[in-house]
């Protein structure tokens, strides 16, 4: 039997509030009604079977949930990439026009999507939950702003506007919880990805604070990361870590989420840089940051979390420190032993009498791109270090765990080919 959500639920949300069209996952929905009245059209878009396109553009690039796929929005649908090698598993080009923001849910056939300025049919204030299998939209949200941003769970729905972040639940699209936030137009937004722990980190209502929300244990933390506003921030797979730069691009900072307390500092350079992805490895013992500067940059942790072996096998339990998360003791210490002279700085034993600027952790590997554009980074294995750029490039690149330096290149890819251009 179809279900419906009656009647717009914008009178119990701000002025950016949302209409639901559809529930998720019925898969049997087909002419859900229109909140303003009337019966509205099967929720179905237009597909042309196109060959590859001289005039498309790449819109966005973003990973899947556990970097094992990253999708494409283009100026004529999406597309879906695995990573290792890197090959084209589908495209939906669709005659409405593009998407500027595709959210997979892992590797299953659901996704978020979010219009493109041009897509006729569907702007860029609705999000589309998108069954790829029965190539129809099984429900729509749509909001009086644009959306900046779509984080995905199994079990829930995150949308980002630029002052709010509304939590959906994925199979009713009841509204759980609304987030004030500071002007956000970059809709940075991350999750937790274990399923017995719920932890969201967005920025708050001030300049360089970065509000995070332990949901399970209906704990609220605010951590002032940065002097500058946000550009960046990431968890990891359990929401224990949190990594944020800022606008500034200089240094990146490593937070413990349940307290706040910061636990390392390392530095990208010296210059403004605008960085664009952090990443932490699965293991946790690595972090790799993009800039528009052209490097992708590695760094040594020295932060550790109880049970973090457990990460590399998501289906055995889930990891053992997830099923203690309500007891601090589990969370200490989050900082190894080796907290003393930085092995990464030759002005380490001078530590306090020189500028901080000396004594800074610096990169443990690097990897030079032979042009700048807007990178995303993820780890494929312990020394594997996965790069996509918004000019329709792919890198797999290697590091020496032992020594560090220059990164070897392992594989490069022209997922999409700008054939038309210069």
């Amino acid at each position: 039997m179809q279900q419906r959500l009656e009647g717009s639920p914008s009178s119990r949300m701000s002025s950016s509030g949302s209409v639901y069209q559809g529930i998720f996952p019925n898969s049997r929905i087909g002419n859900s009604a229109s909140p303003n009245g009337g019966a509205s059209p099967s929720f179905t878009l237009p597909i042309v079977d196109m060959n590859e396109n001289d005039d498309t553009e790449l819109l966005s690039i973003t990973w899947n949930q556990d970097y094992r796929c990253f999708a494409a929005g283009t100026s004529h649908g999406f597309r879906i990439y695995n990573c290792k090698p890197c090959k084209e598993t589908f495209r939906r080009d669709m005659k409405s026009g593009g998407f500027k923001i595709v959210e997979m849910l892992f590797r299953c056939n659901v996704l978020a999507l979010v219009g493109s300025v041009a897509n006729s049919h569907y702007p860029p204030n609705k999000v589309l939950i998108w069954d790829d299998y029965q190539s129809r939209c099984m429900g729509v949200l749509t909001f009086r702003s644009e959306v900046r941003g779509v984080k995905l769970r199994r079990d829930r729905i995150v949308i980002v506007l630029e002052h709010k972040i509304y939590v959906y639940n994925f199979t009713d699209l009841k509204l759980l919880h609304q987030i004030e936030t500071l002007a956000n137009p970059r809709g940075l937004c991350c999750l937790s990805n274990h399923s017995n722990t719920f932890v969201l980190a967005c920025p708050g209502l001030n300049r360089g604070q970065v509000r995070v929300e332990h949901f399970g244990l209906n704990v609220t933390k605010l951590i002032s990361a940065h002097d500058s506003q946000i550009a960046c921030l990431t968890l990891t797979l359990d929401g224990l870590l949190l990594a944020t730069a800022s606008i500034a691009g200089t240094l990146i900072r490593i937070f413990n989420t349940m307290d706040g307390t910061q636990l390392q500092e390392v530095r990208r350079g010296a210059d403004r840089a605008e960085i664009n992805s952090i990443a932490f490895s699965p293991n946790v013992q690595w972090l790799a940051a993009s800039s528009d500067k052209g490097t992708v940059h590695v760094f040594s942790l020295r932060v550790r979390v109880s049970g973090e072996d457990s990460l590399n096998q998501p289906n055995i339990a889930q990891g053992p420190a997830l099923f203690h998360q309500n007891s601090s003791t589990s969370l200490d210490p989050l900082i190894s032993p080796n907290t003393g002279a930085n092995p990464n700085s030759a002005f380490s034993f001078m530590r306090g009498l020189l500028p901080k600027y000396f004594s800074s952790e610096w990169s443990f590997a690097q990897f030079r791109l032979p042009q700048s554009t807007h990178l995303i980074v993820a780890f494929g294995s312990e020394n594997d270090v996965i790069i996509v750029g918004m000019n329709g490039s792919f890198y797999r690149c290697s590091f020496d765990i032992v020594h560090g330096g220059e990164m070897v290149q392992q594989e490069y890819v022209r997922f999409l080919k700008f054939e038309n251009r210069p």
